[in-house]
């Protein structure tokens, strides 16, 4: 009965912690405004009230300059680097990949971003690294995990470095109807959150072209649908024009990459209500880094045609008015620079406030998680940060994030 008592005891004072935000400027992710001289009330994870009013008590009271609520990746690697590309991956285990993923995780989450969605890492290891940080025993962002990426035979999501006589595949390789339906609730059986399909070849692949689609329209549809029968978002890895029409026509719920979109396949996403995500700060870095890398000759040609158009077509599709959310695939480029790519969105046309809409709300409606994420409002998650400078006027400040709290709990605090 004593025991008893204490543990209600405990939870009855954990229950009335709260802690106060006092925002001197707060981004208002649903309206695109800025507010000023907002108090947020947090009690356990979530956000009780946001209001001009300070709150008669608190527990701890906090006070920052510039407030946005924690910005979200929907193209991540979290398990994957730029330093092991092409024959260098043969020599990363699953074990080491999850390793990776901790240090990466913890520094993603440092930059900003308390959610992301991982699209693709070998052995599951990503479906790990979520229930680790799940658990408290590893920081890191909210993880929506997909598991091994599904991909044609000899396609893009293969493995396609070593001779016939290894008879290696890729965890994801599937072909055919029956196949691909099977690999989808493989993947949902062991744990994945969404499915990743790799719609059309790639760069960092040997032997296929961006341009040209792999999975079949048919093998496609047959994807979304058991995917979205089973309660799952699929996204699909799409470079080529028709790939990201047969992605949208599928009913996939977003298009990654989208490199040689045009407005054909603009008009079919607007009709379909497909979201695009583009990933094109990667190519920057790229350009920036490739022979201090030493980045394979079997991907060069590929990166360099690439990166020669996606800026121009993805600026074309966002100011055409195509529903975008921000992602980045890190590990393409290191983890924590994620937010570099906002400086590119406003470059393409977009005001401050639209960049930070696509990796705030747009980025929870993609995920579904519209409800728990994505704006600070009473009865969401606790996913805070704030930066030196308004980011509404001068986007690069969300490279410089000083505060970061995921969940009521406070992973940076640079003002204290």
């Amino acid at each position: 009965m004593k025991n008893l008592f204490l543990i209600l005891l405990l939870a009855t004072t954990a229950f009335a912690q709260r802690t106060v935000i006092h925002a001197n400027k707060l981004f208002d992710a649903k309206s695109g405004h800025t507010l000023t001289n907002q108090y947020i009330v947090i009690e356990g994870d979530k956000i009780v009230s946001v209001s001009g009013t300070a709150p008669t008590s608190a527990d701890n009271t906090i006070d920052l300059p510039n407030v946005l609520p924690g910005l979200i990746d929907v193209h991540t690697h979290l398990t994957g680097d730029p330093f092991h590309f092409g024959y260098a991956e043969l020599s990363i285990s699953t074990a080491q990949e999850a390793l990776n993923g901790a240090v990466n995780a913890k520094t993603t989450l440092e930059a900003g971003f308390t959610t992301v969605r991982n699209l693709g890492a070998g052995g599951y290891s990503d479906i790990a690294l979520r229930d680790t940080i799940n658990s408290g025993a590893l920081p890191g962002p909210r993880i929506d995990a997909s598991g091994p990426p599904l991909g044609i035979t000899g396609g893009h999501c293969d493995n396609n470095l070593l001779p016939f006589e290894y008879h290696v595949q890729a965890d994801g390789v599937a072909d055919g109807i029956a196949a691909v339906q099977a690999k989808v609730r493989q993947n949902i059986k062991y744990g994945a959150d969404v499915i990743k399909v790799c719609a059309s070849g790639g760069v960092l692949s040997k032997g296929d072209d961006p341009q040209a689609s792999q999975y079949t329209l048919e093998e496609l549809k047959a994807i979304a649908a058991d995917a979205h029968r089973l309660g799952r978002k699929v996204a699909a890895h799409a470079h080529g024009k028709q790939a990201i029409i047969w992605a949208s026509e599928a009913g996939i719920d977003s298009v990654e990459h989208a490199s040689y979109i045009d407005d054909e396949a603009i008009a079919v996403l607007k009709k379909n209500g497909t979201y695009m995500v583009p990933t094109t700060y990667l190519s920057d870095w790229m350009m920036e880094n490739m022979a201090k890398i030493g980045f394979p000759e079997i991907y060069r040609q590929k990166m360099l045609d690439v990166s020669a158009v996606a800026d121009r077509n993805v600026a074309h599709a966002m100011m055409s008015g195509v529903k975008t959310a921000f992602g980045t695939d890190a590990a393409v480029y290191p983890h924590g620079l994620n937010a570099h790519q906002l400086a590119k969105f406003v470059k393409y046309g977009l005001t401050p406030a639209q960049a930070l809409q696509t990796a705030t709300v747009n980025a929870a409606d993609l995920l579904g998680w519209s409800s728990r994420i994505g704006s600070i409002e009473p009865g969401k998650l606790a996913d805070i940060i704030a930066t030196d400078a308004d980011a509404t006027q001068d986007i690069t400040a969300t490279e410089h994030v000083q505060f970061v709290m995921k969940g009521g709990v406070i992973y940076k605090n640079e003002y204290k």
